[in-house]
């Protein structure tokens, strides 16, 4: 009991150095978002490869992950759909993260003009000025919708010499093609222009995507394009696309390379630098492709020495480039923050899946709701806590009070374990988790049953009561540890196969029946001993649960003995 007594202040301890006091919640008690996605071949038609679906599952996850939030959920549901689960993020958030599901690709910017946005920026971005968007693109003032961005070599040394391209200045004016009549205003409603391709082939690849021209029809529609219209992205066709913001739209080329090129992209600030900016590497084909795109971008004006980086359709990065840049090797830099910077980092470096997807639900756990199933929970195990108190009382009488001490021991260390295991693996509580813990009352109760009924059988054997707590300890032990183990077993195969909050069930089951060996050992016995040695317990009071008429003798055989003893010496 002392060593349980030292455990158990070093649980306490170490809650105290992390200053963390209550266990993290999952998304059903705290509340949170499920996104619900459903995979569609690039080409529109056809199954989905399950094998596609797995790799876009562990790319989604990865991408869930960079969140740096706990109990996070990313799972196949049937033959086409992914489900992302995340407790304690906003919505618009999640959606922005998760639902760029469709191929990266970089394309060439020919014309850029300044909109307005036509629908609400997300409550994200709708905080003052200073507050950095959770999109990629840098941050700048608020008189600023054009950030200036601009691509580079990635070397210390390597900053632009002063060649012919120019970094944007940022000056609010729309940015439009100078090679291209600016579009007037129309008069009347466009008439519609013949439909585009809407499945690859037909158009420019991307080894001849540097020579395409827009046509005049590209034009007109491009002047009648606003924000919010329904757009195919197409690889080797032109593309209109828009800021995540809404406030600045984009006539693109055909794709100049794949998202698959590039292989990795981090955020960082460079060595005797003082901004943040984005590294991006691409492989061998895409060093290419890019030394060549940015030797040919790097000779014209602006909005033409700029290139797009697409993502479901949005532009969420349109930086200019200075110079050609061999290597594979680039860093994007442009008044980025932190928090902006590593958002696009993990755009580009989970960006690239290997299907297209639709975002088919969106649904949202109030905390509110949450806090009711939380309630709801905590209810239901202290009733059934009750019950089992009110059971070991009504038939152990004062032998009740063991397992109610058992059953506090093992909810302190419970309680301390998983909020340990909360902030420091990200551990979350769930209601299925509380689920399992209810279970664990039973647990520690039965571990208690198997031990009194041992003992009985060893005091209808004959043996006195000190003797019988302690042979029957040693033969109940093992009936404890092979009930336990089943338990165990049970919840690690279910962990195993099991998937979503079922595994939060299958974890705390599996917690609860190693704190019970540990408390049943350290604690129930030692405890039993203990209480043997008193008058109250030892001597059989019919009040303690050891009495003779609930252990199914006549008497005790060391209590009579020991009163016929006596008798005989008064005569």
């Amino acid at each position: 009991m002392i060593a349980l007594a030292i455990i158990i202040a070093g649980l306490i301890t170490l809650m105290a150095v992390g200053k963390s006091w209550t266990p993290k919640l999952g998304l059903d008690l705290r509340g949170g978002t499920t996104v619900t996605l459903t995979a569609r071949n690039t080409s529109g038609s056809g199954s989905v490869d399950p094998n596609s679906l797995q790799q876009a599952r562990t790319i989604i996850e990865q991408r869930v992950n960079a969140l740096g939030v706990g109990e996070s959920e990313v799972t196949v549901s049937g033959d086409r759909q992914i489900i992302v689960s995340v407790p304690n993020v906003q919505q618009d958030q999640l959606v922005q993260q998760v639902g760029q599901t469709a191929v990266l690709r970089f394309r060439a910017v020919y014309a850029a003009e300044q909109v307005q946005p036509t629908a609400p920026v997300p409550s994200s971005t709708e905080t003052s000025a200073p507050t950095p968007a959770p999109s990629g693109e840098p941050t700048g003032s608020a008189s600023a919708p054009a950030p200036s961005e601009s691509v580079n070599p990635a070397t210390p040394s390597a900053a632009p010499s002063g060649g012919s391209g120019q970094v944007p200045a940022g000056n609010n004016r729309p940015m439009a093609n100078p090679q291209l009549p600016a579009p007037a205003l129309p008069t009347a409603p466009p008439t519609p222009s013949a439909p585009r391709p809407t499945e690859p082939g037909q158009g420019t690849p991307p080894d001849k995507a540097l020579d395409w021209q827009p046509s005049q029809a590209d034009q007109t529609d491009f002047a009648a394009f606003t924000c919010g219209d329904p757009q195919v992205d197409v690889s080797d066709q032109p593309l209109f696309s828009c800021s995540r913001e809404g406030d600045q739209k984009f006539l693109l080329g055909p794709t100049l390379i794949e998202g698959n090129q590039l292989s990795s992209a981090s955020a960082g600030i460079p060595q005797n630098g003082i901004e943040w900016v984005v590294n991006l590497q691409f492989n061998g084909e895409g060093s290419t492709a890019f030394e060549n795109a940015t030797r040919a971008l790097a000779a014209k004006s602006d909005p033409m020495n700029r290139f797009s980086i697409v993502l479901d359709g949005k532009s969420i990065s349109a930086p200019s480039v200075n110079t050609a840049i061999p290597g594979g090797a680039a860093q994007i830099s442009g008044g980025f923050t932190q928090q902006s910077a590593t958002d696009l980092a993990n755009v580009l470096k989970y960006g690239a899946l290997p299907l297209a997807f639709d975002i088919s639900e969106v649904s949202n756990v109030s905390a509110t709701l949450g806090g009711e199933q939380l309630q709801a929970g905590i209810i239901a195990g202290l009733i059934g806590l009750a019950l089992v108190v009110l059971f070991c009382f009504a038939y152990y009488r004062g032998l009740g009070i063991v397992v109610v001490a058992s059953l506090a021991i093992a909810a302190v260390v419970t309680y301390a374990c998983m909020v340990l295991l909360g902030s420091s693996v990200g551990f979350a509580l769930n209601l299925p988790g509380i689920a399992g813990a209810i279970v664990a009352i039973g647990v520690t109760a039965d571990s208690f049953v198997i031990y009194f009924e041992r003992i009985r059988d060893e005091v209808r054997d004959g043996r006195s009561l000190r003797t019988a707590v302690e042979t029957g300890w040693r033969r109940a032990r093992h009936t404890i540890l092979i009930a336990d183990a089943v338990s165990m077993l049970s919840a690690v195969v279910l962990f195993i196969l099991a998937i979503g909050s079922v595994r939060g069930f299958a974890f705390t089951l599996g917690l609860t029946t190693l704190i019970d060996v540990f408390v049943v050992f350290f604690f129930t016995k030692p405890l039993m001993t203990l209480l043997a040695r008193t008058r109250f317990f030892g001597g059989g009071h019919r009040l303690s649960g050891l009495d003779p008429e609930h252990l199914g003798v006549k008497a005790l055989p060391g209590t009579r003995t020991r009163r016929a003893v006596a008798a005989g010496s008064r005569v």
